[in-house]
């Protein structure tokens, strides 16, 4: 039976952040996932000092509202001229250092497993339950992940157009009237979410692989939105299950060994895509001066 958690834990993961993840990468903003899952460090250490307990839930508070915070400050940085990529940087490293400040000054003798909530361990999650709706069996985790996968396919469901008018063409958006802004902060806002539902099973900086690994493999597969959300799903559920049994068979980390399946597939993609495959190309090459001295 953890055998199945443990992968539907796994799948939920990858789907949150295989949907969010074509968006990022299609608007080349891959790190922010990244940003988030450093920054709130400082919202994990203040949420401890304020209730002075580890309780997960308090934790997971403070870092969804650091994660906001993240996101305003890179976009109010990024809208004052400093460079996108320049203001995700300044921003998480300070949040990260200011995190570590106050660990150090307040609570050096208290163990606040930042290992979990970096790295998780998503072997552990069929052990945290909760009660919810009179069921005592089912994981936390998969609950907080079944509630914003929800959420994150409502939101694109329902806004569908708007955000993929925002991705390719913000300019554009605007000019229809479309608030170019909200639509942003609302991304922003789910992808923070979906980083800190994942703390305690995937981990926050894994989170990042599953943001940037699957979008990106199915960017090169396909340059049509809707099948590249699809495939990114696909990908991303493929390389929960792949990581998993390899993981058995190696003795290893599970959500490394996750992470790792879906670089070796963004591999295969890399090679052997129809349209943009180095061996795909090559071969096209081939056969195109095969033709030519032929005639």
């Amino acid at each position: 039976m953890s055998d199945f958690w443990i992968l539907l834990t796994g799948s939920m993961v990858a789907a949150c952040c295989a949907i969010l993840g074509v968006f990022l990468v299609l608007r080349r903003m891959s790190l922010v996932g990244d940003a988030i899952s450093h920054s709130v460090l400082p919202g994990i250490a203040i949420a401890f000092l304020m209730s002075g307990t580890r309780d997960s839930a308090f934790m997971l508070i403070g870092a969804a509202v650091l994660g906001l915070v993240t996101v305003f400050l890179i976009q109010l940085f990024h809208q004052s001229g400093v460079q996108s990529d320049a203001s995700i940087g300044i921003v998480f490293t300070a949040l990260f250092a200011v995190g570590v400040i106050l660990i150090s000054l307040n609570a050096r003798q208290v163990d606040l497993d930042l290992d979990c909530v970096l790295y998780g361990e998503i072997a552990y999650t069929h052990w945290n339950t909760i009660t919810v709706l009179g069921i005592d069996y089912v994981p936390k985790a998969v609950w907080m992940l079944g509630f914003t996968l929800v959420l994150i396919v409502l939101v694109i469901g329902l806004f569908y157009k708007q955000f993929k008018l925002c991705a390719f063409d913000p300019a554009l958006a605007a000019a229809v009237g479309i608030p170019v802004a909200l639509f942003h902060y609302l991304l922003m806002g789910m992808v923070s979410m979906a980083t800190v539902s994942s703390f305690e099973s995937v981990g926050a900086i894994l989170v990042v692989g599953l943001l940037i690994i699957p979008p990106s493999t199915a960017y090169l597969l396909t340059e049509k939105l809707g099948t590249m959300i699809w495939l990114s799903i696909v990908i991303g559920v493929a390389s929960t299950f792949i990581g998993y049994y390899a993981a058995v068979m190696l003795d290893a980390s599970i959500a490394g060994c996750m992470v790792s399946a879906a670089l070796a597939l963004f591999i295969l993609a890399f090679l052997f895509s129809p349209s943009q495959g180095i061996v795909s190309r090559y071969v096209s090459r081939r056969r195109a001066a095969l033709r030519h001295t032929a005639s």
